[in-house]
């Protein structure tokens, strides 16, 4: 009983971290804990255990007497993201540079695969999941217990962004895309040789490449039109 109780609570847990990055479940949004209670046969103590850690993260907020909800993306929040995405993104590649172990190249080499056949035949969704995940791999390389719970905040309002980014509505866009799938490789590159600098470098250069969509989403507007744009492509 014990062992279900605990695959049920994983389950829920992944479930609402990949509906929180893809927008299906919107920033703001109230969770529905009598529905997930159900859905997924939990009682309110294991549930709430599963919240707690997705707060604990990043994902959801917890409010007294009011219930969890999704963490916002205000134009206050993804200005502050903004600023300090490159700056932690270069920290990482560096640390990773310095620290990866073999199994974790392994695992990185994997994770570019997953990304490369995402872009082949994936959707928006799988295209930032596979980016995300490769990136994870960055961060846990980089083996800083400072740096890591900021990364992996900035990792989901990047993933949530970036649902832009893999649905390229024109050719530049789309050249940006496979352009992105290259640096990954010559990440890889630079942290399997241990190259510090490169690594840090091609950290700025990744950012860059997806700047412009990120400005579109913290100017005004931005962030409602591409939430609406999801809630159009969503079934009822």
């Amino acid at each position: 009983m014990k062992d279900t109780s605990k695959s049920r609570k994983s389950e829920l847990y992944g479930h609402l971290k990949t509906a929180i990055m893809t927008l299906e479940l919107r920033p703001g949004d109230d969770l529905d804990e009598s529905r997930l209670s159900e859905e997924f046969s939990l009682s309110r103590t294991p549930l709430r255990e599963v919240l707690r850690q997705l707060a604990g993260e990043g994902y959801v907020d917890l409010r007294e007497n009011r219930g969890a909800r999704v963490s916002e993306m205000s134009h206050t929040t993804l200005r502050d993201f903004f600023l300090a995405a490159p700056m932690v993104y270069g920290a990482v590649m560096k640390l990773a540079a310095q620290n990866a172990r073999p199994e974790q190249i392994e695992a990185l080499n994997a994770a570019q695969e997953d990304f490369k056949a995402a872009l082949r035949s994936g959707s928006g969704a799988d295209r930032a999941l596979a980016n995300n995940r490769f990136h994870e791999i960055t961060g846990e390389m980089a083996d800083n217990i400072y740096l890591a719970p900021s990364f992996q905040r900035l990792l989901i309002d990047h993933a949530r962004i970036s649902m832009t980014f893999y649905r390229p509505r024109d050719a530049q866009m789309a050249e940006n895309v496979a352009e992105a799938s290259q640096q990954h490789d010559a990440i890889i590159a630079a942290i399997e040789a241990g190259d510090e600098a490169a690594a840090a470098q091609l950290a700025i250069d990744h950012w860059n490449l997806s700047r412009d969509q990120i400005e579109l989403f913290v100017m005004p507007a931005g962030l409602d039109m591409q939430l609406g744009s999801i809630s159009r492509k969503t079934p009822a």
